[in-house]
């Protein structure tokens, strides 16, 4: 069925597309988990890539035209490569978006394809802090394209190692607490002290725990979400784009769950992402 993509290296884009699926209940989507290759967070950037670029074609080869990288890691190390290098020649029909987008749009307020400052500046300079993996943290790509559209804006990183094992296993509050706060203090202690007014959870896994972090942060910073910004980002992109815009399906039609890990495995865990049952398929490693 013609659908529209979304990839992601293991569980966390099951939260996106929870909000995708909200949004538009009608709209045929395809969900990819990496979860043989899963976490992508230890792998170098050229891992990464060919990971992402192999998902992306197999999301392609269901139908697919359209395809959003509901990973941060994957989105921030090979979306802007993918997009310049392999897209043109290979599938020039086609696009791939990633889950990076709406949130610079959100802090910048200033659209993506806008990239430098527009002559009057809507807001007061500020500060952001960025919660994400290691890989996303190294690649730069908020700092980098946040500051591209709002140089006033002070952007502080602080990686979390750990969480997203964590999360996918399952962890309970008290044990996932003690992290989510040294990672808060972390990024308090490069502030100085000084509360930011906004962070970003980076991570698709992050909205799981998006109440720790409430809880570990000063009372009154901002925190922002990816997957309602990033439905709401793909509205407005089919509307600009309805060649991409997929028919709509009956109910109970709209919907594949597509691993390459063990597809069973993968199903029984995976709800507590999307909030009810995903029937997993596995197509292989």
């Amino acid at each position: 069925m013609a659908a529209i993509g979304v990839f992601d290296s293991g569980h966390g884009g099951l939260t996106v597309l929870r909000a995708l699926t909200e949004a538009a209940p009608e709209r045929p989507f395809v969900f990819l988990g990496d979860h043989a290759a899963a976490p992508y967070g230890a792998r170098t950037d050229e891992e990464i890539y060919a990971l992402t670029l192999r998902g992306v074609e197999r999301l392609f080869d269901q139908g697919c035209r359209l395809v959003v990288l509901a990973c941060n890691t994957a989105a921030a190390v090979a979306l802007r490569r993918l997009q310049r290098t392999w897209l043109p020649g290979r599938h020039p029909g086609c696009n791939v978006l990633g889950v990076l987008v709406p949130m610079v749009e959100a802090i910048t307020r200033v659209p993506w394809m806008v990239e430098e400052p527009p002559p009057e500046r809507p807001h007061e300079p500020r500060t952001v802090g960025i919660f994400a993996t290691v890989p996303t943290v190294a690649s730069g790509s908020y700092p980098r394209e946040i500051g591209k559209r709002a140089p006033d804006v002070r952007v502080v990183q602080q990686a979390c190692p750990e969480l997203v094992a964590l999360i996918e296993k399952g962890a309970p509050d008290a044990v996932l607490e003690p992290h989510v706060a040294r990672y808060a203090a972390g990024l308090m202690e490069t502030l100085g002290g000084v509360p930011p007014d906004t962070v970003v959870l980076g991570c698709t896994h992050y909205p799981l725990v998006a109440d720790l972090f409430a809880r570990a942060l000063p009372p009154g910073v901002e925190v922002l979400c990816q997957p309602t910004l990033v439905a709401r980002s793909l509205e407005n992109y089919l509307e600009r784009h309805p060649r991409f815009l997929p028919a709509p399906m009956p109910p109970g039609e709209t919907l594949r769950f597509l691993t390459t890990g063990d597809a069973v495995r993968v199903g029984e865990l995976a709800g507590r992402f999307f909030g009810r049952r995903t029937p997993f398929e596995g197509v292989g490693p």
